[in-house]
């Protein structure tokens, strides 16, 4: 909009203009930055998801479910890595009326691996396959499908240490897009164990401590403490820096290498996408041998891909948790993320189902005994809607016009006193007086005959 000159004389000064609509009213309450309300039009994409990764869940026999939000924040200290940046820069920790120290979750891993055994599932017959989807929190620096509270759907593998698990779980996360219509490359390494993990630190400690005036302040410290963190640093100079690393692939104990290579037959068998990406590290301390990244084939970031996701092997986690070594294996991957792609490829997800049957009425008595009807016809099933505080007839059909409803039930002050209901079909206008007792299995009727006559509701493949 150009923006007008004021006229600013005194005899011509003008009262000053409203306020745009599109400015900031003051007071008024605004969303928290790096925050997202989900919104109706975004829903059909979240039930797509949602729907893919039910799914394919339970159809590989995993189970949901569910941890709090708020979790003791040593949790995730523990575990995740004191060096990490979740732990130093982006967790979310207060220390509530109580006295205990709080965090908001910033992953899954740790809660799962926590309630599998507070919980007893040690004792269940292994593996144990549980799934989840839910709201995580971060307090990283907002961008383009990446914000402070986001969600995440994931998949734990607890009580196996068969490396075809690891090939299974990358499959699964590899089916999820590709059912979703976005392709996407499996970027995979192997990070050894504590075997052979420690002298492949000491070979990488001496690679950068010959080119520490390179790396970012962050790194410097990370060279000290963990200079493995240094791999998975996106400031450019430590990226360039990385570029030449040693690779750890090369310093792989026997069992290790043994291992990696049976993942990547496996992975071969199934004709899954991947490619060996040394700088694969993920950024969490508690991973072991396999890590992988799922990423986007079609979209580039400033190293060359966007990743959607990831996961890897954790094999001595639940001995941090001071339990005996339990194998275990995940996956998480980044709804908000996944949704914006889908969107950029056009994906059009399945339509919400109308209602069939819209309900008028007309007068008070007519609203109550409508009432009635109306949750008769939900309780069988019959998607009905109304609109029960409107008291004009047109409103209400105007109503059901734009739900695009196949029949609209109508009483009226007739029909009360003989006990009937007006049938209306909404496509051809032609109307029918029906006994009141009988419009259930009438309705019933109609609604099988036309239903059956229209093509079976896409639905997403799987």
């Amino acid at each position: 909009m150009p923006i007008q000159q004021k006229n600013t004389t005194p005899q011509t000064q003008t009262a000053p203009e409203p306020p745009s609509p599109l400015e900031k009213v003051k007071g008024q309450p605004q969303l928290l930055r790096g925050m997202k309300d989900i919104l109706p039009a975004d829903q059909p994409y979240w039930d797509a998801i949602r729907t893919v990764v039910e799914d394919n869940a339970h159809s590989a026999g995993f189970s949901r479910i569910e941890t709090p939000i708020l979790e003791a924040a040593n949790l995730f200290t523990r575990t995740v890595g004191q060096e990490t940046d979740i732990v130093e820069k982006e967790m979310y920790v207060f220390v509530d009326k109580s006295g205990d120290k709080i965090a908001l979750r910033p992953e899954n891993t740790a809660p799962v691996a926590r309630a599998f055994l507070e919980h007893g599932l040690i004792s269940w017959p292994q593996p144990v396959r549980l799934y989840y989807l839910g709201p995580f929190f971060r307090h990283d620096r907002p961008q383009a499908g990446r914000y402070r509270q986001f969600w995440q759907f994931g998949f734990e593998v607890l009580g196996d240490a068969h490396p075809v698990v690891d090939a299974q779980l990358v499959y699964l996360a590899v089916s999820i897009y590709k059912a979703l219509t976005v392709p996407v490359t499996a970027h995979i390494n192997s990070l050894g164990d504590s075997v052979c993990r420690p002298n492949y630190m000491k070979i990488l400690t001496e690679y950068f401590r010959t080119r520490r005036n390179s790396l970012c302040e962050d790194c410097k410290r990370r060279l000290q403490k963990n200079p493995l963190r240094i791999l998975d640093c996106k400031e450019p100079d430590c990226h360039t820096v990385s570029q030449d690393v040693p690779q750890i692939v090369d310093h792989l104990c026997e069992q290790c290498r043994d291992h990696f290579v049976r993942v990547l037959e496996y992975l071969g068998e199934l004709e899954v996408p991947y490619t060996l990406n040394p700088r694969i590290v993920r950024g969490l301390d508690y991973y072991t041998r396999t890590v992988w990244q799922i990423m986007d084939e079609g979209v580039e970031d400033h190293y060359g891909q966007t990743d959607l996701g990831g996961g890897g092997r954790y094999d001595d986690l639940l001995q941090q948790l001071g339990n005996r070594p339990v194998p275990a294996v995940g996956f998480a991957g980044g709804v908000e993320r996944l949704m914006m792609r889908m969107r950029e490829r056009q994906y059009v997800p399945a339509p919400i189902r109308h209602p069939d049957i819209f309900l008028g009425q007309l007068g008070e008595a007519a609203r109550k005994k409508s009432l009635k009807l109306y949750d008769t016809l939900r309780t069988l099933g019959i998607r009905a809607a109304e609109s029960f505080s409107k008291d004009s007839l047109k409103g209400q059909l105007e109503t059901a016009n734009r739900l695009g409803v196949k029949y609209a039930l109508i009483i009226g002050q007739k029909e009360l006193m003989d006990d009937t209901i007006l049938i209306r079909d909404m496509e051809s206008g032609i109307q029918e007086v029906v006994d009141f007792k009988k419009v259930v299995p009438e309705i019933q009727k109609r609604l099988a005959k036309t239903n059956g006559a229209v093509p079976p509701e896409k639905r997403v493949a799987v």
